[in-house]
């Protein structure tokens, strides 16, 4: 009860301060996201192997911008210059793009809305929908994530990935016609989500699509994926325009992951029809 007491009276203080301001901030998230591709029976030595599970690795190595103001935000991630001796820049399966969260996220907290501007294959989309609310359970464990004390939460999420490895293997005998196999470009399954949030930047904001925590949330883990704070600055020098993309053809995400399907079933059949040449270098 005293927990709960503190929390409360903690955000009230800290929310009329931050209402008497023109209130901004800056977060930098760091994310990696595990990946585990099956090579199936292809013939490829071991280093080369171990080579492209590097490369994809890198390329699921990223760092993100939040810049945020009391109801809205803008997540992007962080451009970095291809580094010299880099092959494609770490090119591998690129999860983001297929599932839709790769791009421009713009969240408005008020409006319970968000839009994504994203490329998939050439073509840009706008995704415009509803943010959804996580039935989060807050915990009273603590620790602290740089300067911040930060208190754990956790949600119960329905998370839909591409099965990069479905896309990529080759089709077993009988398996060319099999319908239930043609299913295969989405694993779509039930995690915990753990997060970590600070009462002391009480605003609804956070990471991706998080959200819905009396305080920024620092860090959050699903299954296979992590992304931590690493810097924030509160109220910059310089004024940042938190501003909804707008270009794209503009479509719901549901509209956006059916699309996305019948690429990913267009991707599979191009590479069964070569045969699986190319060493199952997905780019």
């Amino acid at each position: 009860m005293r927990y709960k007491w503190f929390i409360g009276l903690m955000i009230v203080c800290m929310g009329v301060s931050l209402q008497a301001q023109d209130f901004q901030g800056k977060a930098i998230y760091q994310s990696k996201t595990q990946v585990n591709f099956d090579f199936g029976n292809r013939n490829i030595p071991e280093d080369r192997k171990k080579e492209m599970m590097e490369r994809m690795k890198k390329a699921n190595e990223k760092t993100f911008i939040l810049n945020f103001n009391k109801t809205a935000s803008i997540y992007k991630v962080e451009e970095k210059l291809e580094q010299p001796g880099e092959r494609g820049g770490g090119r591998g399966p690129r999860f983001g793009a297929m599932a839709g969260n790769d791009g421009d996220l713009y969240k408005n907290i008020q409006d319970q809305k968000y839009l994504v501007k994203n490329e998939l294959l050439g073509k840009i989309f706008l995704i415009d929908d509803e943010l959804e609310a996580l039935d989060w359970k807050m915990e009273s464990e603590s620790k602290q994530i740089g300067n911040y004390t930060a208190f754990k939460a956790t949600a119960v999420k329905t998370i839909k990935r591409p099965n990069m490895s479905a896309i990529f293997r080759r089709p077993g005998r009988g398996e060319e016609n099999d319908e239930e196999k043609k299913g295969e470009e989405f694993i779509i399954k039930e995690v915990e989500i753990v997060a970590w949030y600070t009462p002391e930047i009480p605003i609804n904001q956070g990471p991706g699509l998080y959200w819905g925590l009396p305080g920024l949330i620092l860090a959050v883990n699903d299954d296979v994926t992590t992304i931590v704070c690493s810097e924030i600055t509160l109220n910059p020098s310089e004024k940042i325009e938190i501003k909804a993309p707008s270009k794209g053809k503009q479509v719901t995400q549901a509209e956006y992951d059916q699309i996305s399907q019948e690429k990913m079933k267009e991707m599979r059949e191009n590479f069964r029809n070569r045969g699986g040449r190319g060493g199952g270098r997905p780019n």
